[in-house]
């Protein structure tokens, strides 16, 4: 679904400058971990990730259980579940944009806490939902809830000085990252690596349960589950700090000093650290004119940073996602599908793993290749089984996402044949672990080291709103394109987007790995490559 680097000067949300402390000492007092409150309060907030992570993938299991429900009034059409899947992100693009101001309104805590009340309510709809219009309501406010929370999973950083070395999850720089704003800034230097690096994995782990409580779960009862990880996050964040940076930000230095005292420790100087908030707080950046923005070195960045989040939403990740049990449901699988979708999240989660910490060791164009190959290699061998491969044993009408009127129904069906029926496992676990290597973290982390500074923020928002678009286009028209021409058409589709951003890799994309800020600034401002070297 989710990224790095230090010594860049001047973003939004770099907490500590590169100006080195007085003394080795003192910066191994303030690098070192010396309270675990910390701790408790990242748990706090990430949990609105996790929430973010289990409400995305909801209607993985209950699509299908709706579609085959008796009540009419909650019987689903194939339209009705187009907008029931869509309709998420819509929620998300709009929470995302109220991010951008609620962050710097209410605080990076009170807009995690605000994103409770719109989730809360939305899963209770859902829970207690007797009509469609409670289901895409409720469906609305989780996804409102998960974009305020969740813009950007990942925890984008901005790039070091050369010889410095990268850390993937270092420090945020997008102003609607509300939830990983906050974590970069109560976190310190020593772990801020390891503490960044769990919203992304705590939004793939609620995915993960909700599918593994699918298995066990009717769809009411997993809409009443997400309410317990909301009231948990309320109830935590409720004894945990503001952020320090914030309270200085609005002049309320006193209980910014209590506050970063309360989670570095009693005994730990956190003077030297206070003041190298207060000094970044006092130089911020300003903002990039509109005139400005039409110059060539400016726009080309951000061209290449939106196409790069366009193209990452047309490999199929979202409607993939959304629909998970739905495409096991109508391809002959040798597993239940349900089973297959856990195996798939859990798969997921160990590939974010794998890639958070081997994202470094290559270059960026390397692994943005290696994963569009793979991705393309997946979605070709799916769609290429759902045409010629054997057929389900029994025609699923409500619980799949092919009509009826689809497909040669003159052919008889065919018994699944053996190990041939694992392909639609192999094949999309093999798409999710090609996009965690390189097309789900790289863009978000290209992003962070394309974009000029002082556009940073203004950009970032309109392609985190460009990509949570692009999601709810693929996502609502999936069902019907899958009715009117088949499954194999949308994974034929995505197939092809691969080998687009194959070529937009190759043609549109530098090396940025090990690059500082004004080398890649350069590179956009003359086209010589040799900036880049």
């Amino acid at each position: 679904m989710q990224e790095p680097l230090l010594g860049a000067e001047g973003p939004d949300y770099d907490t500590f400058p590169e100006k080195p402390p007085p003394s080795p000492g003192d910066r191994a007092r303030v690098g070192t971990l010396q309270n675990k409150r910390v701790f408790l309060a990242t748990f706090a907030a990430v949990l609105g990730n996790f929430s973010f992570g289990y409400a995305l993938v909801y209607t993985s299991p209950v699509i299908p259980a709706l579609e085959r429900s008796l009540d009419p009034d909650l019987h689903l059409t194939k339209s009705q579940a187009s907008w029931f899947g869509s309709v998420f992100t819509l929620g998300a693009a709009a929470g995302g944009l109220s991010a951008m101001i609620l962050n710097d309104l209410l605080g990076r805590k009170l807009s995690i806490m605000f994103s409770a009340v719109p989730s809360a309510a939305g899963y209770a709809l859902m829970a207690g939902a007797h009509g469609l219009w409670m289901l895409l309501l409720g469906r609305t406010l989780t996804g409102f809830a998960g974009g305020l929370t969740a813009a950007c999973i990942p925890g984008l950083t901005l790039p070091s000085r050369p010889g410095l070395g990268t850390s993937i999850f270092s420090k945020t720089w997008c102003g609607g990252c509300v939830l990983q704003v906050y974590v970069s800034e109560i976190a310190p230097p020593g772990v801020r690596g390891a503490l960044g690096a769990t919203p992304q994995l705590m939004a793939v782990f609620g995915s993960l349960s909700l599918y593994a409580l699918g298995l066990l779960l009717p769809w009411r009862w997993l809409a009443v589950a997400g309410e317990a990880p909301v009231l948990i996050m309320i109830l935590l964040l409720s004894f945990m700090p503001n952020s320090p940076r914030f309270l200085l930000s609005r002049g309320r230095d006193e209980e910014a000093l209590r506050a970063l005292a309360w989670l570095r420790g009693t005994d730990v100087d956190v003077h030297w650290e206070f003041e190298q908030i207060q000094d970044n707080v006092r130089r911020q950046s300003s903002r990039v004119s509109w005139a400005e923005a039409r110059a060539p070195h400016v726009c080309r960045p951000i061209t290449v940073a939106l196409l790069m989040r366009l193209l990452q939403q047309l490999t199929g990740i979202t409607p993939i996602l959304v629909y998970l049990q739905s495409i096991f449901d109508s391809t002959a699988v040798l597993l239940p599908p349900k089973d297959d979708a856990a195996i798939v999240g859990a798969v997921r989660l160990l590939s974010v793993l794998i890639a958070a910490l081997t994202m470094d060791l290559a270059g960026r164009k390397v692994l943005l290749f290696v994963s569009a190959a793979i991705m393309f290699a997946a979605n070709l061998t799916l769609g290429l089984y759902i045409h010629f491969g054997p057929r389900p044993l029994s025609p699923n009408s409500t619980a799949g996402l092919e009509s009826e009127s689809w497909g040669d129904l003159a052919q008889p069906l065919a018994a699944p044949a053996g190990y041939l029926t694992l392909v639609p496992l192999l094949a999309t676990m093999l798409f999710i672990m090609g996009y965690a290597v390189g097309w789900g973290p790289i863009t978000w982390l290209l992003m962070s080291e394309v974009l000029p500074l002082r556009a940073r923020g203004v950009a970032s928002g309109l392609c985190v709103l460009a990509s949570w678009l692009t999601a709810f286009v693929l996502t609502k028209s999936f069902l019907p394109v899958v009715s009117t021409f088949g499954l194999q058409v949308p994974f034929f589709f995505f197939a092809a987007i691969c080998l687009v951003s194959l070529v937009f890799t190759g043609c549109c994309v530098p090396e940025t790995k090990g690059r500082s800020l004004e080398q890649i600034e350069s590179f956009f401002r003359t086209g010589r490559r040799s900036f880049l070297r």
